[in-house]
């Protein structure tokens, strides 16, 4: 089945830029100027991701960040103006999945919502035997893109499952964050210490009270998965 991206920029020249390339490459592809309108699609219409330009003249797009967020946990890949790290946290804090700055290549903003779009699907087979760690109290279901901690599914965006899954696929292996931010993110940034940082801290806290014993922090170095995986 044909994905459906969200195409969300007030200046009509990079909307068709965009929706031209995500077509090429086998999108389908709705666009709007309007944040408005954007949270009108998210909730009538089966959006697998937006693409979200933050500076929109009516509704600002952190707020349509955060619908996005709430309804049908899409992901979305932030497009904006903002080149501070500062900027590209918050937008990260709020739960964006990945952040381009303009001026940018279409090519590389396809790929990176391809890389957003695959770690969204997660991977594994139904038949595949669901892992357990600490005794039983985490499973990662990656074939139904499932966590579930004392019985409770946690809700994790993609960035976040990304995460976790990389630090269990071998508990106790200490992560640094440049390979973590290459393997969930699938590139290099400036600023990228501190952007996993972030997502981190988010995973902990839906985490709970397991959270830090559960992704440990190494100093100077980087996390591990704190529990073992069950025989």
């Amino acid at each position: 089945m044909s994905t459906t991206v969200l195409v969300v920029e007030d200046e009509k020249e990079i909307r068709e830029l965009l929706r031209r390339y995500l077509e090429r490459a086998g999108h389908g592809v709705l666009t709007t100027g309007s944040g408005a309108e954007a949270v009108r699609l998210l909730g009538e219409r089966r959006v697998d991701l937006a693409l979200l330009d933050l500076g929109l003249p009516d509704v600002d797009g952190d707020e349509v960040l955060r619908e996005a967020r709430e309804q049908g946990r899409v992901p979305v890949v932030v497009l904006t103006a903002r080149t501070a790290v500062e900027d590209r946290i918050h937008g990260l804090r709020l739960g964006a999945d990945d952040y381009v700055t303009k001026p940018f290549s279409p090519t590389e903003v396809v790929l990176r919502v391809g890389a957003v779009l695959q770690r969204a699907r997660g991977a594994g087979t139904a038949d595949a035997p669901v892992p357990s760690y600490g005794g039983g109290r985490l499973r990662i279901d990656e074939a139904r893109h499932e966590a579930v901690l004392d019985g409770v599914a946690v809700e994790l965006t993609p960035t976040e499952w990304g995460l976790l899954t990389t630090l269990a696929s071998v508990p106790g292996r200490v992560y640094s964050r440049y390979e973590l931010v290459n393997r969930v993110r699938g590139y290099e940034f400036a600023g990228y210490e501190r952007t996993v940082d972030s997502h981190v801290k988010n995973l902990r806290r839906k985490l709970g009270p397991a959270g830090p014993a559960l992704v440990e922090t190494v100093l100077g170095v980087g996390y591990r998965l704190g529990w073992p995986r069950d025989p």
